[in-house]
C-alpha cells in the first residue's frame, strides 16, 4: 500500500534529538521501509519521566523493529516504557509496527476515527488496488486499468496485520503523554482519518504536510467523495492555527507549518488552473489531461512513469477535475463508460 509519488532513495540515519526541555524530549527515529521508491519513514518518540509515546512507528519488519528498539535504548527507554502509540494515518509504513506492538506488548494504539472505513473495507483477496481499477477505466485509461489490476502483492506486503486500533481519535481529542498534552487535529485528504498531532509549538504532520512533495489522495480502500476539497480545507487550517515546527513522516524537520501550507495551497491552485485550461483547450478525459502534463521533479511524461506512479498521477487529475466540477468551473458527462469533461 505505497502511496507516495516518486522519492529519492535514502537510507535511515541515526536517531536525532530535536527538543529537550525540563518536561519532555522529542527524538526523531528514521526507520527503513521495504518499498522500492520510499525508503525511510520518520518515527518520533516523545519522552517524559513517566515513559515514552511513539508517533508513526513504521512498517512492521524485523529490521525496522531492531532499529526502533535500539533508538529507544539510546534515549533511556525500552518497549516496556511505551505509554501509547499514536499514528497519523493507517497506511502501512506508519501503522503496522503499532499493530504488532499493540498485539505483543499490550500497548494502547490510537488512530483517527475516519480510518475505520478503509480498515473495515480491507480484504487482501480483493487485489492490491481494487477501487482504483474502475477509476482508471472511467478516466479513459483502459490499458492502465488492466496493468493496475494485474499488480500482485509483494512478499513484504503479505500477511501484514491491518486491524482496528484500541481507540479511535476525534478532532480535538487530547492524549496525556506523561504530563505533556498531545492534541489531535483532524486533517482529512491524504486519507479520510489523517491526524496531525500537536505538542506545544511542534506539529507531527504525518503525510499531510511534507517538505518536498504533496501527498497522494484517494488511494484508500474506501475514499471519500471529494478528497481534494478536504485536503485543501485541512491545509487552510494551518493558516489559522499558531505556526509550529513541522515534523513530517518523510523528509527533513527544518520547516514550519504555515509557510508549507501556503506553498501547497499555491501548488494546488496552479494545478487546478492548468487542468481547467487543458479541458478548455480540448482535452476531455482525466487520462487526456494526465498525458498532457509533466510529473515528478524531473518533469516526466506520464508514459515514462511506472504503473503505480501513472495511477497516482491519473488519480490526482481525477481529484482536481471532480473539485472543478463541484465548483461549477467544469461539467461532466457520465453517461458513457468514460467520463468526459467540458468547460461550463
Amino acid at each position: 500500500m505505497t502511496t507516495q509519488v516518486e522519492q529519492p532513495r535514502r537510507v535511515p540515519g541515526a536517531p536525532e534529538m530535536l527538543l529537550q526541555t525540563s518536561r519532555h524530549t522529542i527524538v526523531k527515529i528514521p526507520l527503513p521501509l521495504p518499498l522500492p521508491d520510499l525508503k525511510v519513514v520518520n518515527a518520533y518518540a516523545v519522552g517524559t519521566g513517566d515513559g515514552v509515546t511513539l508517533i508513526d512507528p513504521g512498517w512492521a519488519s524485523r529490521e525496522s523493529e531492531t532499529m526502533l528498539v535500539a533508538a529507544l535504548d539510546s534515549t533511556g527507554y525500552t518497549p516496556a516504557d511505551i505509554r501509547q502509540i499514536l499514528v497519523t494515518h493507517g497506511h502501512w509504513d506508519h501503522y503496522t509496527q503499532g499493530v504488532k506492538w499493540r498485539d505483543e506488548l499490550g500497548v494502547e494504539l490510537l488512530l483517527g476515527a475516519e480510518e475505520r472505513h478503509s480498515i473495515d473495507a480491507f480484504d487482501a483477496g480483493d487485489g492490491v488496488h481494487p477501487n482504483q481499477v474502475p477509476v482508471m477505466e472511467r478516466a479513459g485509461a483502459a490499458g492502465l486499468a488492466r496493468a493496475v489490476a494485474e499488480l500482485q502483492w509483494q512478499p513484504y506486503e503479505r500477511e501484514v496485520a491491518f486491524t482496528p486500533p484500541d481507540r479511535w481519535l476525534q478532532d480535538g481529542d487530547t492524549v496525556d503523554a506523561g504530563g505533556v498534552t498531545v492534541t489531535a487535529r483532524a486533517t482529512p485528504g491524504h486519507t479520510r482519518g489523517h491526524m496531525v498531532f500537536e505538542v506545544g509549538g511542534v506539529a507531527f504532520t504525518g503525510d499531510h504536510l511534507l517538505p518536498r512533495i504533496t501527498p497522494s489522495i484517494a488511494l484508500e480502500r474506501a475514499p471519500e467523495r471529494l478528497p481534494l476539497r478536504s485536503y485543501l480545507r485541512s491545509l487552510q487550517l494551518f493558516l489559522e492555527l499558531p505556526d509550529a515546527r513541522m515534523l513530517p513522516a518523510h523528509g527533513g524537520t527544518d520547516q514550519h507549518t504555515r509557510r508549507r501550507a501556503e506553498e501547497l495551497l499555491d501548488h494546488h491552485d496552479q494545478r487546478l488552473a492548468v487542468i481547467a485550461e487543458l479541458i478548455a483547450a480540448g482535452a476531455e478525459t482525466a487520462f487526456d489531461v494526465a498525458r498532457l502534463m509533466r510529473w515528478t521533479r524531473h518533469e516526466r511524461a506520464l508514459a515514462e512513469l511506472e504503473t503505480i506512479h501513472q495511477m497516482v498521477a491519473v488519480m490526482e487529475v481525477v481529484a482536481h477535475l471532480e473539485l472543478l466540477v463541484s465548483r461549477g468551473v467544469l461539467s461532466v458527462d457520465e453517461s458513457a463508460p468514460v467520463s468526459s469533461f467540458t468547460v461550463c
